[in-house]
């Protein structure tokens, strides 16, 4: 049965490329807590499907409630009573019998009894439409401290086959079940309860390395001071270590306080970040709903080569894992009904249009198991419209919102830059007044400025004087008053020797003896003109350097190698060693606003570089007439705020054009909407269209792949963020010659430009 609600929702999700996450790798989750009327399994099943009622509007696939949700944690010897037992077996039943219409699966605690009904467990019941999924018994009982669980219930880590009484019928438990979602790829779910999660070698560490990627622990845990820090200290390294999405929910109100007291706690971890909680100690009902990145987990544990090591390692123990339930979540019907039921003409029904690999996996597989089964199955069904991300995501992947967290990766950042600079300078005697000295030019940009900052701060940890630094400012054609003044206020009050070199006369002779038009007064400003002129400043630097006994330090960033924004060779694709290669563009501005706050230079510094702050990025090699707009960077390439997202993503994530183009939608559709950086001006604090995101993208990708061959040859440099390096030595090794046509024909197929 389809609501009209659904309809609508499923209709729009197949015209709308954006209109559902689950198109995009995602699966919504919710950790719930909710009022337990305890020892009343009937009043407990009502809670929880008004509950299950809102997370299926919601578009929620998996709903996980505390340990023995149904019937309340804190019963003691009350659990060992029939007419309870009876009561949470039919309690189960009751929210079975519910479920058919709701999309969630639902995973529920509930004491259950052995086939012979000598022994009970501990269960976390996986319930989804109108089927059980599996009945995970709580393996590890805790007979500790507050804890006597040993009192009422079995362990159930050897008790797989076993079987339990479920409406006068038998189920297996499945202690080492995992969950197969076949319309969601990636989605692979197990079951672990509360002490589970507290055990040296929890059983979702091994479910991990068989295939799970969401775990979920049903808890009770009554509170004391510390032990909320203790479970996310728990859950946050299973995540990170199991590469995986942890989901946990803990009993709060209603519980007896006789001796003991709840906290309701809930969250959700993914690869060891924090994605959502909830308030703890609540009143009523509390959720937390987040959206997990399904792609994320698959793609860190297909990078880190290890992940599968340690499974190899663990295989013999893994095999109990054999057995996998599969369901679908968004059906099965028997048509892919997108549209409203009614219509009597069907040929006028939109058919649901298949948006990128994703849902052709899904039907591939699909059609597969129906072929090998012999059975006509009924057709996959659209995902429903979700609305926007319910997740945090940072329009600079590259530079955190948090403040204080922005400030940690900013001195993290800048240190290992000048660490970098110190040990190489030091390799090659430059640990000693008189040695090897760093000889850099200066235009008074953000890229040269922060470069010799950094130069600067590894002279003083040297113990050697920043006059040893060799700073060349060397004008071209389009050089302005503004930058070139910069360049020498910088210089002047960082203290380093400063020289202006006019590069203008030799570029025009080269010019003119390449019979370039300019050699002869024509204003002919193309690539070659330009590159003349960035060719001829490094190669005055490589010379000043061979003459001045010293070593050219870079100052190109990781956004302009990644879009080749650069002259090969001798050019500014070129240095002794690049000291910005390892920073983006977008976080090189934070990291300057850093060192002026935390006073690593004077006021007359700091004073120059908010003045450097303030300047448009600008190559400044083309002339500009009166009254037009300088060249701008920018205004050619495109904008590095959207570079850089689209870089992160490929980079780290591994991410197609396909998901980044919805992620960057969901990040910069709305100025308005989230947070933005600290210190981020607000006049700079824009959105970006679909059309445009697609335009950029395009451009990002043909640029990426063309330029290969520039980081190919790129000089040392140090990896300075997680979110990855281009050196072909280190993170990024890609063919020079490799062709971008699949990535630009998912762009023109999957990403909407409207």
């Amino acid at each position: 049965m389809t609501s009209a609600t659904d309809t609508a929702g499923h209709a729009a999700a197949a015209t709308d490329p954006h209109a559902s996450i689950y198109d995009h790798g995602f699966v919504r989750v919710a950790a719930v807590t909710l009022p337990v009327a305890l020892a009343d399994p009937a009043a407990n099943a009502e809670r929880h499907l008004e509950v299950l009622r809102d997370l299926h509007d919601q578009q929620v696939g998996i709903a996980v409630f505390p340990e023995l949700s149904l019937t309340g944690y804190s019963l003691d010897d009350l659990v060992l009573q029939e007419p309870l037992l009876d009561a949470a077996e039919q309690a189960v039943l009751t929210v079975l019998e519910a479920s058919e219409e709701l999309m969630p699966i639902i995973v529920l605690g509930a004491p259950l009894r052995a086939k012979d009904r000598s022994r009970v467990f501990n269960c976390g019941v996986v319930i989804h439409r109108g089927q059980i999924l599996g009945i995970a018994p709580k393996q590890n009982l805790p007979t500790y401290r507050e804890f006597y669980e040993r009192r009422w219930f079995a362990p159930g880590d050897d008790a797989a086959g076993e079987e339990v009484i479920l409406g006068g019928q038998f189920a297996q438990l499945t202690p080492h079940g995992i969950i197969q979602v076949e319309d969601v790829p990636g989605l692979s779910l197990f079951v672990e309860v509360c002490e589970d999660m507290w055990v040296p070698v929890p059983p979702s560490a091994e479910a991990a390395l068989a295939g799970a990627t969401v775990i979920a622990n049903l808890s009770g845990s009554p509170i004391t001071i510390g032990r909320a820090e203790d479970r996310k200290l728990m859950a946050r390294s299973a995540s990170a270590r199991g590469q995986a999405a942890y989901i946990y929910a803990a009993a709060g109100e209603g519980e007896s306080t006789t001796d003991l007291a709840w906290d309701g706690q809930t969250f959700v971890y993914e690869c060891g970040d924090l994605l959502g909680e909830s308030e703890r100690f609540p009143t009523g009902v509390r959720s937390t709903i987040v959206d997990v990145d399904l792609d994320r987990i698959v793609a860190e544990r297909r990078r880190q080569n290890t992940f599968d090591d340690n499974r190899r390692t663990h295989a013999a123990s893994l095999e109990k894992f054999d057995g996998w339930e599969e369901t679908t979540l968004f059906g099965p019907w028997d048509v892919p009904d997108c549209w409203d039921d009614s219509d009597e003409d069907d040929e006028e029904a939109p058919e649901p249009i298949l948006l990128g690999g994703r849902r052709r996996a899904a039907q591939a597989r699909h059609d597969a198991r129906s072929a090998a089964t012999g059975a006509e199955l009924p057709a996959l069904r659209t995902p429903p419209a979700t609305g926007p991300l319910r997740r945090h995501h940072d329009r600079f992947p590259f530079v955190p919102d948090d403040p204080a967290r922005l400030a940690q990766d900013c001195y993290e950042a800048y240190n290992i830059q000048v660490a970098g600079l110190v040990r190489r300078l030091k390799q090659i005697g430059g640990d000693k007044p008189g040695g090897t000295r760093p000889v850099i030019g200066v235009s008074g940009g953000l890229d040269s400025t922060h470069a010799l900052i950094v130069c600067a701060r590894a002279m003083d940890l040297l113990g050697r004087d920043r006059s040893e630094i060799l700073a060349f400012t060397m004008p071209g054609f389009a050089t302005t008053e503004h930058t070139r003044s910069n360049a020498e206020l910088l210089s002047t009050a960082i203290g380093v020797s400063f020289e202006t070199i006019d590069i203008r006369p030799a570029s025009t002779q080269m010019l003119k003896d390449m019979g370039h038009p300019f050699g002869e007064g024509e204003p002919v400003y193309d690539v070659t003109f330009e590159n003349v002129q960035a060719g001829m400043r490094y190669d005055y630097l490589f010379r000043l350097a061979n003459h001045h006994g010293g070593i050219v330090v870079g100052t190109g960033d990781l956004s302009e190698l990644a879009l080749g924004w650069c002259t090969y060779g001798v050019g500014d694709h070129m240095s002794h060693y690049g000291v910005n290669a390892g920073v983006p563009k977008t976080l090189i501005q934070h990291l300057i606003r850093w060192v002026i706050s935390e006073g690593i230079f004077d006021a007359a510094t700091a004073e120059v570089l908010r003045a450097v702050l303030d300047t448009e990025i600008s190559p400044e090699l083309i002339p500009t007439a009166p009254g037009q707009k300088a060249q701008s960077t920018e205004d050619s390439i495109g904008p590095y705020a959207l570079h850089d997202f689209a870089l992160y993503h490929l980079l780290r994530r591994g991410y197609g054009p396909g998901k980044i183009a919805y992620l960057a939608h969901q990040a910069w559709g709305d100025a308005e909407a989230g947070e933005w950086p600290a210190g981020y001006a607000e006049d700079d604090r824009r959105a970006y269209t679909r059309e445009e995101i697609k335009h950029w993208l395009t451009v990002f990708t043909r640029r990426f792949f063309n330029n290969q061959f520039k980081r190919s040859a790129l000089p040392n440099a140090p990896k300075v963020l997680a979110g990855g390096s281009l050196s072909p030595r280190g993170d990024w090794r890609m063919p020079s010659d490799a062709a971008s046509t699949a990535w630009l024909a998912e762009i023109e197929r999957d990403v909407p430009g409207d």
